[in-house]
């Protein structure tokens, strides 16, 4: 493969399908919950009945104004939407109601950590039903498949990028920082085991160099991080090894199997006039006002890119507010706590050190731990009057999470408060001064490590409870005599 990206340039363009939070659909009045029992989030308008009408949801005008505002876009004050004509079995009508040459969000860019990606349009649409195949034999000793409309008419909004990058690590930080402002705002809850966000990679390659793109192909619905990178990647050396062999990549559409790890063909390209596009004549054009755009502007939450900033002033390091910013419930657990004024930098070591390892264990969000902030503060106020150590206070902070029990009682029930009196801890030090002779004349001989030494056996034998810099001072006197 080093071989191939010394030679070839890869270049990716990514469309994501955001399903939009919204309690009903697009156009018809019923839920569009996830898990429900297939075929029962269903309507006339749903199914594409004779006489029926499809009424546009405002609020997903609003969730996809919102998002235009926050990927830099240009809404434009007319928009219409568009019949795409294709036969599935899990499209009722015949055709899906999106948005072709004058969508909502025109233009704009995501800024990852090395460069803008830019943002060709944001267009709204309803989605296909789904199809669920049967792999036993059925009555006539085939497979069959079954079909769930549940998700049939879920509002989407559709997010095409410029074919910017030129990595499978881009094309994964262009997600990961879309999936983060697309939560932060409000839009989209960015589950992509549920398939409420899915991406559709187009990737071609070219010789390092050429300015021409190559022939593309698009590898549909990725939905997961990992198989967007593995998909990416495998996809670049089948089209290298066709080059290399003199044949010609061919415009198609293809399946990532996660698997077996392969792509495979589904079906040829389509191409725009494919999809026989004319304006939708049930639904009237849009008309967006410049007072609408600064009514939804006004609600505009703190993006990851400006919490990101306002961590970093407060005294984090950009790795640390990136982990906790890439979070959300971390994010908004973090803010609650930079309320109540504790130390931005010792807050944020536990949370992503302890309280992350934790959380991962246990696979759930601190909203379902039982840290609340106002105990958190306890611990963390223990900690910085020195009533209790670090150590002590990593212990601690886990105990928490899974019982809720008290900082302070915790403390005190198990007397875990630092000792801080010289005549405590003076005895100690010489006892374990005189159990060591051989390191205490190898320390004397220059071996300066060996203080740590001393140090680790202090602390085991209180427990961690000494002070560290009045044991430092101690330890420091008697080895100096």
């Amino acid at each position: 493969m080093s071989n191939y990206k010394d030679k070839y340039e890869m270049v990716i363009g990514l469309e994501v399908h955001a399903q939009l939070k919204t309690n009903t659909k697009i156009f018809a009045r019923e839920g569009c919950e996830f898990g429900k029992n297939p075929n029962t989030e269903t309507s006339t308008v749903t199914l594409g009945m004779p006489g029926v009408l499809p009424v546009l949801n405002k609020e997903c005008v609003n969730m996809a104004i919102l998002t235009g505002l926050a990927l830099n876009s240009t809404i434009p004050k007319h928009c219409k939407f568009d019949r795409k004509q294709y036969f599935y079995p899990d499209l009722p009508k015949g055709y899906q109601i999106s948005q072709y040459d004058e969508p909502i969000c025109q233009g704009g860019w995501v800024q990852i950590s090395n460069k803008k990606i830019g943002i060709t349009r944001a267009h709204l649409e309803e989605d296909a039903g789904k199809l669920v195949h049967a792999g036993a034999a059925g009555l006539y000793g085939s497979s069959y498949s079954l079909v769930d409309l549940n998700r049939a008419g879920t509002p989407l909004l559709e997010i095409v990028s410029e074919p910017d990058m030129r990595s499978s690590e881009e094309a994964r930080e262009y997600v990961e920082t879309l999936r983060n402002i697309l939560r932060y705002i409000g839009v989209c809850d960015g589950n992509l085991e549920e398939g409420s966000m899915r991406a559709d990679c187009n990737i071609s390659i070219r010789p390092i160099g050429q300015k021409e793109f190559g022939t593309r192909a698009e590898i549909k619905n990725v939905n997961s991080f990992r198989s967007l990178v593995r998909a990416i990647e495998y996809e670049f050396i089948r089209q290298a090894e066709i080059l290399e062999e003199g044949g010609k990549v061919i415009q198609e559409t293809r399946l990532w199997d996660d698997n077996s790890g392969v792509t495979s063909s589904m079906r040829g390209k389509e191409d725009a006039h494919d999809y026989r596009y004319f304006p939708e004549p049930d639904l009237m054009p849009l008309e967006i006002s410049q007072e609408w755009i600064n009514e939804i502007k006004a609600k505009m939450p703190e993006l990851p890119n400006e919490k990101m900033e306002r961590y970093q002033k407060a005294g984090l390091s950009e790795y640390d507010a990136s982990v906790i910013v890439n979070q959300m419930e971390l994010a908004l657990y973090f803010d609650k706590l930079l309320q109540k004024n504790v130390d931005a930098k010792t807050a944020s070591n536990f949370l992503t050190g302890e309280i992350a390892a934790y959380l991962k264990e246990e696979k759930i969000s601190i909203e379902d731990s039982k840290l609340t902030i106002d105990n958190f503060v306890q611990l963390l106020d223990l900690l910085k009057k020195g009533i209790i150590s670090n150590n002590i206070a990593k212990s601690l902070v886990v105990e928490i999470l899974k019982t809720g029990e008290d900082a302070k009682i915790l403390v005190d029930k198990k007397g875990l408060s630092v000792i801080s009196d010289e005549s405590s801890i003076l005895p100690i030090v010489q006892k374990i001064i005189a159990d060591n002779p051989e390191q205490v004349a190898a320390y004397k001989g220059g071996k300066d490590k060996l203080f740590g030494f001393f140090v680790g056996q202090a602390m085991k034998e209180t427990k961690g409870r000494a002070n560290p810099q009045l044991l430092n001072k101690l330890l420091k006197q008697e080895l100096d005599k």
